[in-house]
């Protein structure tokens, strides 16, 4: 990075962000309260961490400040790219006028420690555990009955996708679009009937998964591993057909070389012509004495 890059770097953006180098020489950065860095990984890989509130002097910052992890980064770039998304998300919240009310209602969650108002009707709580959406009765009538919760009540992980896809208007763009994606993965039924389009392979991971386990349910597929200690270069895996668990459900131990191990997104599908059936002594506590596959 060039003298003139580093001027720029430790200029106000005009975006709201702020960029600059921390002691340690990290590329940080600040969107309101909250404090980005670009911190490395393994293999020449970066991610994103975060902090809150960091009282010092950017140039006094350190690795340790962060703690949130937000994601993998590609460069620099990606860096930039991202922190200016969540200045813009930033400056959007501020004009959307939620207000912050003391908590104590009863939520399923818990007791509420503190709670957003987005819109009459639309309050946002937070608990010791959990947290989620409660829609009035009025408000919830408006959700579209394939995803509406008869009591009301959304939780903060899937569930308030649900109100931000009903009441886009009360959410950032940021927010929509993660609504967006919550929706298609967790709900693609749901989705394909509000939208009137068909969801194509690789746009949600239900569906994917669900693919997956159609085209594999006769296939082994494995359902617990571990490092052979008996046989070294492999992997002692406890395969199932098609992946499936309980009382009552058929096991088998194979080998798989240690480098062709890879979970991927849904499970590991046994290869019977490349990966052995295996009977002998077994790295895991359960199978130890058993003589049989």
């Amino acid at each position: 990075m060039t003298s003139s890059d580093s001027t720029l770097l430790d200029a106000p953006d005009a975006s709201g962000a702020t960029f600059g180098r921390s002691a340690d020489g990290l590329l940080v950065a600040l969107v309101g309260d909250t404090a980005y860095a670009m911190a490395p990984g393994r293999d020449g890989t970066f991610y994103l961490v975060s902090g809150w509130r960091i009282s010092r002097p950017m140039a006094d910052w350190t690795r340790a400040d962060f703690y949130g992890h937000d994601g993998d980064l590609a460069d620099e770039a990606a860096f930039r790219a991202k922190v200016l998304e969540r200045a813009q998300h930033y400056r959007e919240r501020q004009g959307l006028g939620r207000r912050d009310i003391p908590g104590g209602a009863h939520t399923p969650w818990g007791t509420s420690q503190g709670a957003t108002v987005y819109a009459e009707g639309v309050v946002s709580h937070a608990t010791a555990g959990h947290g989620g959406f409660k829609l009035s009765a009025e408000r919830n009538r408006q959700v579209h009955p394939v995803l509406r919760a008869a009591g009301g009540w959304y939780e903060e992980d899937e569930g308030w996708a649900i109100v931000a896809l009903t009441f886009p208007e009360l959410f950032t763009a940021l927010e929509r679009r993660h609504a967006e994606r919550t929706i298609k993965d967790s709900w693609p039924d749901a989705w394909e009937t509000i939208s009137g389009t068909i969801l194509v392979p690789g746009e949600s991971r239900t569906k994917d998964q669900r693919a997956f386990e159609a085209e594999h349910a006769a296939d082994w597929i494995v359902v617990s591993a571990i490092t052979s200690d008996q046989q070294k270069g492999f992997v002692e895996c406890v395969a199932t057909p098609g992946g499936k668990r309980g009382a009552g459900t058929e096991e088998r131990r194979f080998l798989v070389p240690a480098a062709e191990y890879e979970i991927g997104r849904f499970g590991f599908v046994i290869d019977p012509d490349r990966h052995p059936v295996y009977a002998g002594p077994s790295s895991f506590i359960g199978w130890q004495g058993r003589g049989s596959p």
